[in-house]
Order: C-alpha cells, then sequence, then structure tokens
C-alpha cells in the first residue's frame, strides 16, 4: 500500500448534531479542502473530509481508480456522517463539486455548496482530443493545470499530469450528473471565481439554472480555481459557514 504524501491526510472532527461533508478535487487531495474543514469545525460543525482512493500518493494510485471509485468513497463518507448527524450538509470544490450534485441525488442533505464546481465535461474537441490520445497510446498522462492559484507563494499539493484513463471515466460520467440537476431541491450556495482556468464558470452558470431549490450565487474576483486556498480564503469560508449555519436552522 502506497503511502499517504504529507499533508493529504482526511481529516475528522466530531462536533455538534450537525455535519458537513467536504470533498477535494481531481488529482487533488484534501490539503486543498483542510482550512475549510478546519473553520467548519471550529464553527461548531461535525465535519469529514475524506481522501479519495488514489489521491494524495502517487500518480500511478490514481491510474487504478475512476469516478466509481470516488464517488463511492464519498456516498460512503456521508452515509457515515449521516449515521451520527441529525442532519447533513456537502461542500465540494471542483470535480467534488460534481460529486456532491450527485450525492445531493441520491441522498437528502441539507444543503450544498458547490465551489467551482465541475458539472459537465470540457467542449467536445477536448474530449475527442483525450480519446485519441488514448487510441494511439502515445500517453498515459498529459500535463495537469493543478496549480491554479493566483495567490503569489501558494502551491497547490496536487498531482501536476492528468492520468488520461481517469480523466475520460470523468468527462462519461458528468452528463448523467448533469442531466438531473433539477432534482436537487436542497437550498445551494454556488461560489464562482471569475477567472478560472480548469472549470469555465459557465459551469457554475448551468448549475445555477437549473437547481430545483432555493440558490444564492456568489463571484469571486480576486482568486482562480483553487479558491479555497487562494486571495478570496477568508471570504469562501466565511460565506460557507455562514450559508451553513442558515440552512442547518430551517
Amino acid at each position: 500500500m502506497t503511502d499517504v504524501l504529507p499533508g493529504c491526510e482526511p481529516y475528522s472532527a466530531n462536533g455538534g448534531p450537525d455535519g458537513v461533508l467536504v470533498l477535494h478535487g481531481f488529482t487533488g487531495n484534501p490539503s486543498s479542502m483542510r482550512p475549510l474543514a478546519e473553520r467548519l469545525a471550529g464553527d461548531g460543525f461535525s465535519v469529514e473530509l475524506p481522501r479519495w482512493p488514489g489521491h494524495g500518493t502517487t500518480i500511478e494510485d490514481c491510474l487504478t481508480t475512476d469516478w466509481s471509485d470516488w464517488s463511492g468513497a464519498s456516498l460512503a463518507a456521508y452515509d457515515a456522517l449521516a449515521a451520527r448527524c441529525a442532519k447533513v450538509a456537502v461542500v465540494g470544490l471542483s470535480v467534488g463539486g460534481g460529486v456532491t450534485a450527485l450525492i445531493a441525488q441520491e441522498r437528502s442533505p441539507v444543503a450544498c455548496v458547490f465551489i467551482n464546481a465541475m458539472i459537465k465535461p470540457p467542449a467536445p474537441e477536448l474530449v475527442d482530443m483525450v480519446d485519441q490520445i488514448m487510441a494511439d497510446g502515445t500517453l498515459t498522462f498529459a500535463t495537469g493545470n493543478g496549480q491554479d492559484v493566483k495567490k503569489e507563494g501558494v502551491v497547490e499539493n496536487a498531482y501536476a499530469e492528468w492520468p488520461l484513463p481517469c480523466l475520460k471515466s470523468l468527462f462519461e460520467s458528468l452528463p448523467a450528473v448533469g442531466a438531473r440537476l433539477g432534482e436537487i431541491a436542497a437550498p445551494s450556495l454556488v461560489i464562482t471565481s471569475r477567472e478560472d482556468h480548469t472549470v469555465t464558470p459557465d459551469n457554475s452558470e448551468d448549475l445555477v439554472a437549473a437547481l430545483a431549490g432555493p440558490v444564492e450565487h456568489v463571484w469571486l474576483d480576486d482568486s482562480y480555481h483553487v479558491a479555497t486556498i487562494d486571495n478570496d480564503q477568508a471570504l469562501v469560508e466565511d460565506l460557507t459557514s455562514a450559508f451553513l449555519q442558515r440552512a442547518f436552522a430551517r
């Protein structure tokens, strides 16, 4: 078994009766969400921040996993949290936002927070390009964009490359999630960076348009994709905590 890299460990906190599941993104790990998870724990929530299979170890580990592993681990973490908490909310970054949508469709969270969420595949030409590269057998990994942080001196602890079979699994799985966004009736907070070089902001716009429940949409002006550790970190934490406190009080 491959050792977990320092700082990439999962995080858990036992607090009050209200639980929050916090999810990182593809090729990332809990380190990108740890500050937000700790803030929520400090505010009295019970918190679970799992580490997805194949993440926070080696990129070769990631190659042995796919969407079903990441979403399955997230659903299991939700169920474990729900077993000890009266109500549970879900917070997800990037692909973790896509998994948040899946959980909202399959479970009954009291609220959802989507941070630069990926809820649909990229442009068809990019999907076709990945398919062609894989068909040619020339590459297994492609240069990733795991350092999409504006704040000077801050580097996300993520894989430098994207494993293409995993990326293909992600592209193939997202349409089914996107098709069911209208089933999500839980109150939602959507946080979107105006400049994001990893997930285009139209993902958030489509999400806001499709959700069935009440939605608050906030735009960030000073962060790129990994907003949880970027210039707007404090704002993201404040917005998330305040939103969840209101949601649990309903």
